[in-house]
Formats: structure tokens, sequence, C-alpha cells
């Protein structure tokens, strides 16, 4: 293989593109050639191999230029670009089944396979998701955005082709982070004991289970991959098999052991798979015959092809980031810099962080839990801040909240931070481990509402309908950083059982904050403006719409009060019933779905009876669909969760005429 191109650049970083010269220059289009003939995979095997290395060169600089215009998942792209076109070239996909776990690597797959006319619409409104999406090509055979999937997927559409009589191969790539989670564990369990023909790539990129040992592996690896080798093995097996069951036993373990104790296998074979590997997922003298003769033999079950890569490979500022590059956004392809707005308020959930160790400093029996996500989250600040305090369990997020649960029962105080999106996977244990038991376990979640760019995949749309229903659970959800500051002093005080935070992925808007968070009175909300005809009642951070919509109804002569409920359980009923009482027109605002805060507002006004006299309620939440990728503001937009739409929709309750803004896209 030839040595492959690395990108040269400086190796002086700052905070955002210098200027706007420096950032056109640095998005120039790369000289491509040869990818310029690639218009699809049926080119791509045209290709002689001795023009692969050369090619994925050609990709790995295009997936640079791109992802520097569109932002996103950038380090795992980069990893496996030559895994990617030794797959697409090995394999006569689509009709080969490929599925890609979490999906977001698979900007090289998207453009290998007739997408790079759209990439530059990358993650943006009305163009190409950041994950695999089935409804945007037949190479997606599996929508993908949580992690771990693959391998159940994969085995499912293996045993669809037996039952089908068909003959094609089923491909799951997987990465070692995710393969270290539970379910992929279930579907390797299942698999193996199925003896199904499928094939798992492990792409390790972070060397976490054995790093390859050079030309001796690799030969190896291509040796016990081979068919010839598999049918002297099968062949031995028969010999075996007229011996007594404990020479045959013996015969078995002992090449079984003596192949893992050569390739670190064992794990797995012990799990039904037959494994090879660790080879080197850059070279293709090493992955290309690898390949093919797993492809060429149809006769065995699953195999593991455990293939090391390096995650941000070729391009000098991912390899130098701790994290790779993995997630960015905008940035100059010269200096990796990222284009970060300036002069910004802190974000949400560095206040959350910030605010988490004040209470920490002051309380030793507050620790943290994250499941891979330590930067995301903000923990990562507070595991430099306390040693031992901080506990990453991996993609693991049920094993997250019943290790909190657990810990909460020898009286520490953990805060177990996940996305919103993310703690749907953890449901169960939640309502056994936590709430059933009444532990005082806080739930923290990131990232609700909509997040943008990340799209449908990883909205937070749902966890006030799902936290919403269980008992004795205390909801909190801030309008501002101030706020937040205040609700972390609340779940450090609160152990009388569950309690859960949520807060979305932004900024706050731009309040000095307090010194020191000082809790919040339990359960109550507070009037923030007052007025007599029409009450908004906010959860969240649409609290700004609200008041821009009050404002708005004012100058129609519409006296408006505008309320922030702070918690979606308990309710402020004294708050609401006062409302509902002195107001004609109530309507509830929250960024979550249906069955979420404003159906608990109904719930309780009807069972009261303060509808029963006349009262208009509406309820305004997020569409009952799922939303595309696109700004935050485009979504919410889309929504009609803008201060417009709150305005339209109480005229609308009054029998006025309603005009509701335009949305600025027409949404997905």
């Amino acid at each position: 293989m030839a040595k492959e191109k690395k990108i040269k650049t400086s190796s002086k970083e700052s905070p955002v593109v210098e200027s706007a010269d420096m950032a056109a220059a640095a998005l120039e289009r790369p000289q491509t050639p040869l990818l310029d003939k690639v218009q699809g995979v049926e080119d791509l095997r045209q290709l002689p191999q001795a023009d692969l290395a050369p090619l994925a060169d050609e990709l790995r600089a295009e997936v640079i230029n791109v992802v520097a215009s569109t932002g996103g998942h950038l380090g795992s792209s980069l990893g496996v670009v030559e895994l990617t076109v030794a797959l697409h070239y090995v394999f006569n996909t689509p009709d080969d089944t490929l599925i890609w776990d979490v999906g977001h690597q698979v900007y090289p797959h998207k453009i290998l396979t007739g997408r790079r006319g759209r990439i530059r619409s990358l993650r943006q409104g009305g163009g190409l998701s950041g994950f695999t999406k089935r409804a945007e090509s037949a190479f997606d055979p599996f929508g993908a955005g949580h992690s771990s999937t693959s391998i159940s997927a994969a085995l499912g559409f293996a045993v669809g082709r037996d039952i089908n009589k068909k003959n094609n191969h089923v491909i799951a790539v997987i990465g070692d982070g995710a393969i270290s989670a539970g379910m992929a564990y279930e579907a390797l369990n299942n698999a193996g004991a199925m003896d199904s023909r499928l094939i798992v790539i492990l792409n390790d990129n972070d060397m976490a289970i054995a790093p390859p040992t050079g030309a001796i592996s690799a030969y190896l690896s291509r040796m016990a991959s081979s068919r010839e080798y598999r049918n002297i093995r099968s062949l031995a097996k028969g010999v075996a098999d007229v011996f007594p069951r404990p020479i045959k036993e013996a015969a078995r373990r002992a090449e079984h052991y003596a192949r893992g104790f050569v390739t670190g296998g064992t794990l797995f074979g012990e799990m039904g798979f037959y494994y090879v590997g660790p080879i080197d997922g850059h070279n293709f003298e090493h992955l290309i015959p690898v390949l093919e003769n797993v492809r060429d033999d149809k006769k065995g079950g699953p195999v593991l092809i455990h293939v090391v890569t390096e995650k941000g490979r070729g391009y000098a500022p991912a390899e130098a980031a701790a994290d790779k590059m993995h997630g960015v956004v905008q940035f100059n392809v010269i200096t990796g810099a990222q284009d970060k707005p300036k002069n910004q308020p802190p974000s949400m959930t560095q206040v959350f962080s910030d605010a988490l160790i004040q209470e920490a400093q002051k309380d030793e029996r507050i620790v943290a839990i994250t499941a891979a996500m330590p930067a995301g989250t903000g923990l990562d600040r507070f595991g430099a801040k306390f040693e031992g305090r901080l506990f990453d369990v991996g993609i693991a997020e049920q094993h997250a909240v019943t290790f909190a649960a657990g810990l909460a029962c020898e009286g520490l105080k953990p805060f177990c931070a996940i996305y919103s999106t993310f703690m749907q996977r953890a449901y169960d244990q939640v309502m056994h481990d936590v709430v059933l038991q009444k532990l005082p376990v806080r739930l923290v979640m990131d990232r609700a509402g909509l997040v943008g760019a990340d799209g449908a995949t990883h909205a937070g749309a749902f966890d006030l309908a799902f936290m919403g229903c269980l008992p004795d659970t205390v909801i909190m959800a801030p309008s501002d950083e101030v706020e937040l500051t205040h609700m972390v002093a609340n779940m450090a005080a609160y152990d009388e059982g569950p309690i859960v935070l949520r807060y979305p992925r932004a900024c706050g808007i731009g309040l000095p904050l307090p010194a020191q968070g000082m809790a919040l009175p339990f359960g109550k909300g507070r009037l923030v403006r007052e007025g007599t005809k029409i009450a908004l009642l906010n959860l969240g951070m649409r609290l700004q719409e609200c008041l821009k919509a009050a404002q708005s109804l004012e100058a129609q002569g519409l006296s408006t009060s505008v309320a922030d409920m702070r918690f979606a359980k308990p309710l402020d009923l004294d708050l609401i019933k006062r409302l509902a009482q002195n107001h004609e027109v109530l309507i509830t605002v929250e960024e979550g779905s249906i069955g979420g805060f404003g159906s608990h507002v109904a719930h309780h006004l009807a069972n009261l009876g303060l509808m029963d006299q006349g009262l208009k309620l509406r309820v305004m939440a997020l569409p009952d669909r799922f939303q595309a990728q696109d700004t935050q503001e485009h979504q919410y937009e889309e929504a009609g969760l803008q201060a417009g739409h709150i305005v339209a929709m109480a005229m609308q309750a009054l029998g006025k005429e309603a005009v509701y803004p335009a949305p600025l896209r027409s949404g997905a």
C-alpha cells in the first residue's frame, strides 16, 4: 500500500477562523481525479487494487473539506476511509447488506454510494442526514443514530435472508466503544447460538482490545480466514469426532485457544464466532484478502473480523485532538480551528457543570455518572476537579442508572447525566430500579427538546412524557441559566426520591450567574408578568418567546400574564388554579412531545372542574412527528413554538383572526 499522505496543517490553533479570505481558501475543494471517476460503487469495483490507496487519500481530503463547511462527525469518518473503500470494493452492495453502527462514520460511505453531489448538504435543512437513513438510499438498509444496534439488526437481516432463500452477505460494522454496550453482547450471544452466516467487523479505533502485530498478524489472519484453512479445520473436527468425547473436546479447545492466543479472539470464539484479526484497517494489502476470503466462504457460521483503525487518521489536527475532532462545527482546514462564535453566554451544559462543582465542593457525597459522554455532559470538568468521584461507564445507559441506584443505597448523592435521547434506553431501569424503590437518584438530561443538525435520532422530545407518568418523581425544567443553577441546588438538597432535571442544547440568555445556587421553593412556579385576559404557562426555555408574545398581545389590547412553571411535577396547582379562574384563555408552552406538561395541566384542570365555566385551554408542544435536521431556530419555527405562533394561538382561542407566521422551511 502506498504511504498515506497526511493533510499538512499548521500546529498553531486559534479559537476562530482568522478571516473570510482564509476561510475561503481553506474550503477550496481538493483535486480528486480518481474520486471524480467514481460515481458509484460499480465504478469503484472497476479500479485496479493499486488505485485504492490514492483513492482513499482523495476521499479523506474530500471528507475533511466537506465537514469543514458543514460541521459534523469528522474523526470517526476519517478513521474508516480505507475500510469503507475495501468493503464496497469486495462486497456487492447494496445486494450485500452493509449496516453501520451509530452511523456517525458514514460520510465516506455516502460519497461512494452516489450521494457525492449532495454531500455538502450534509446535516443541513432538506439535505442529507448525518447518519444512515433508509429513506435516503438503498445503500442504507438500516437507520442508526444510537449505538450498539448493528449486530441485532444484521442478525435479523441474515435470518430473514435464510427464510427467504436468498444468498447475499450481511455485514455489520461496529466500533470498540459501541460493542461495550449490553445490547451488542446480547446480539453476539444470539448470533453465535443460531450459527447464522453473518459477518461482524469490529472497528477498533482506540486499541481497546489488542494492537495489530504487523506482517505476522496479517498473514495469520489471512490464513485463518481462508476457505482452505476452514476446510482443513472442518476435516480435523470430523476426524476428532470418531474419538471419545474427552479427546474430541481437548482437540477443539487446543485449536480454539491456540488461535485465540495468537489473535486475541478467545472471547468471541466462546460466543460462537469465528474470530479473525487483528488486522491493519488502513492497509489494503491486509484488508482485501481477508474480506475476500470471508466473502467466498458461504458455508460458515458467524465471523468476526477485528480491524484496528486510527480515529482522525490523516488529518493532523484531528490526530492531535483529545477527542480526535469527533464532533465539530465549521472549521478552518489549514489550522483545524473551529469557527465558534465569540462573546456568547455560557452553554447550559457549562452552567450545569459549574453549578454541580459548586455543590460538590460543599458535599463530598456527591458523585457523577456518565455513559461515555463526559465532555458532552460537562462532567469532564467535574472529574478533573474531584478525583475518583466521576464514573464513566461507557455506552451503557441502563447500567449507568442502576449503578447510580446502588450508589444511592449506600448514602451517596449520584448525579447521572445522560442526554435526553439516550435516557430512553434506560427507561426500564429508571422505572424499576429507581422510581419503584423511591431512591434519590439525580437524573440529569442534557439536549432536551430539539437539537438541530443531529436531527430526529438525537432529539430530546419525549422525556417529559415518559418521565411525567412515573409516580413520586420530581421533574424540573429551567427557563434560563440562573434557574438552572438554582435547580442543581434543589437536586443536591433533595433526598426523598428520584428527581429529574432537563435542559436544552442552548446557551443561556446572558443573565449574571449567582455566586451560589439556592434551592427554589419546591413545586412552585413564578409569575413573571401579570395580566387579566390571557395566561401563558411556560415550562423550559420558551419563556423568552412567551414574553415576546405577551408584549405583542398587550400592544393589541390583550392583557397577558406569563408564568414560568419551573416544575412539570409536582405541578404548582395553586398558581394554575388562580390563572385559570382569572383569565379567559390559558395556553401551555413546552419543548416536548404531546403527552407532557400540557397534558398534565389539562388533566388537573378537567378534574378540578376549572374548564366547566368556559375557560379556553390550548396546549402548544412539538408536532406529533419526527422533525428532520435543521438549525434549532428553523426547527422551532417549523414546530410552531415561536412568539408569533403563540400570539396566533391566543387570537384563535378568542375567536379572532389568527395569522400564523410563515415557516422558515416547509419541514420534512
